[in-house]
């Protein structure tokens, strides 16, 4: 032990080891309330490093080669030792970041998270998720089946529909004039490089960020106003242990489900593995139907419901983008008393209510066919979806909302 502690003591004065610990952990103080809702940043951290790890192995017997990349993966689903394993880790684990990552965001909806003064930690949220969008797509071309070759071949060619520059821009995103072999080795670097060091950066300043500010709780009170003769605030108990031993709690119930969904429906029925992409990339031969995978489907049933204009998809694209960065103009646009949905009226409830239902219906809607109802519903959809940001500094203003305690609440 004195060996230990020696060594502890040698690092601490070459690197701030025991400040860091006690900054960001066993001297962090987060409010005391925290509920079921505040376990999926911690998961978060937790795919992101998944992912990671699987992705790492998996890059070390596949081959960004439009002529053996669906074979490399045929390679480590068959004759790579548990490569089938990895390779179904890491495709679950994309469907499971975004299933945590998008829970995250409705609780910070939820108690109003992204309010003063977090509204820098929001942000660099919503840009984190738009990098996790980035590298997503990247890594969706790379399996060379048929809808990750015709789903690229579909968004890529959204961009060609921005006036001026959108065949330069599609080209430039491609590497060539159509999806090859250029594109399949563009969208690896990003995919297994690039995009992932950014992404760790901005996690990294997100956390930072987090501990600067502190975490917000299920009554969005500040527990700094309220503190002691130390100044610790009154509400409030060190991350760890409290936390961390309630967070290995969630991650074994999570790692119990995902453990479930890799060995027993890996695909999900389609959901999360189409099934035309266990078919080669053919560029002569177009699927019946090409949908993106279900985290990008709202957006895309958001695509389809604007109509052309001129002949362009433009004004589509455009909402669509506009559909994705939304959510970070929540800071501006909330005008309500209070910040958790405990105490605000029903009129937010309602709004944030038909919010959830849009996005899901919109998701649903994107991975059908186009039909004529289809095309109607998700237009009513999209006006309710949008509908929630720009009434919002009215009905949230006008909102009638219960007081908020001077304390948080804790059963």
């Amino acid at each position: 032990m004195k060996l230990l502690n020696d060594f502890i003591g040698w690092v601490d004065d070459r690197f701030p080891l025991i400040e860091t610990w006690k900054y960001h952990l066993s001297e962090y103080y987060a409010p005391k309330n925290f509920n079921f809702w505040y376990f999926f940043g911690s998961l978060s951290l937790l795919v992101l490093v998944i992912q990671i790890v699987s992705g790492i192995f998996l890059t070390m017997s596949y081959k960004p080669d439009a002529l053996f990349a669906f074979a490399s993966v045929e390679y480590i689903m068959r004759d790579v030792q548990s490569g089938w394993l990895l390779r179904y880790i890491h495709s679950t684990g994309a469907s499971f970041f975004f299933i945590v990552v998008y829970l995250h965001m409705f609780r910070g909806m939820m108690y109003g998270s992204y309010r003063k003064p977090r509204e820098l930690l929001w942000i660099i949220g919503v840009v984190i998720y738009l990098a996790l969008m980035a590298e997503a797509f990247m890594g969706y071309l790379l399996p060379w089946g048929q809808m990750s070759f015709w789903g690229a071949q579909v968004i890529v060619n959204l961009f060609s529909s921005v006036p001026f520059i959108g065949e330069d821009l599609s080209v430039l995103i491609r590497g060539d004039y159509v999806i090859s072999d250029a594109t399949l080795n563009r969208f690896f670097a990003l995919h297994v490089a690039a995009i992932p060091l950014v992404l760790v950066g901005i996690v990294f300043v997100h956390l930072v960020a987090l501990h600067a500010v502190g975490s917000n709780n299920p009554d969005g009170i500040e527990i700094k106003k309220n503190k002691d003769a130390n100044g610790i605030p009154l509400d409030g108990i060190p991350f760890h242990p409290y936390y961390t031993v309630k967070d290995i709690v969630a991650v074994v119930a999570f790692l119990m489900i995902f453990c479930a969904v890799v060995f027993f429906a890996p695909d999900m029925g389609g959901y999360f593995i189409e099934a035309n992409n266990f078919i080669p990339a053919d560029p002569m031969k177009t699927p019946a139907h090409i949908a993106p995978v279900w985290y990008f489907t709202p957006y895309y049933a958001i695509l389809r419901a604007v109509p052309p204009m001129f002949g362009s998809q433009f004004p589509g694209v455009v909402a669509m983008g506009i559909g994705a960065i939304a959510v970070v103009f929540l800071p501006w646009l909330d005008r309500g008393k209070v910040k958790s949905i405990r105490y605000r009226g029903p009129i937010y409830k309602a709004f944030l209510a038909a919010f959830v239902i849009s996005f899901l219906g919109l998701g649903y809607l994107g991975m059908m066919p186009v039909t004529p109802t289809y095309t109607l519903l998700s237009q009513v959809l999209s006006v309710v979806y949008f509908a929630f940001f720009i009434l919002m500094p009215w009905y949230t203003k006008i909102d009638k909302c219960k007081p908020e305690p001077d304390r948080v609440t804790f059963k």
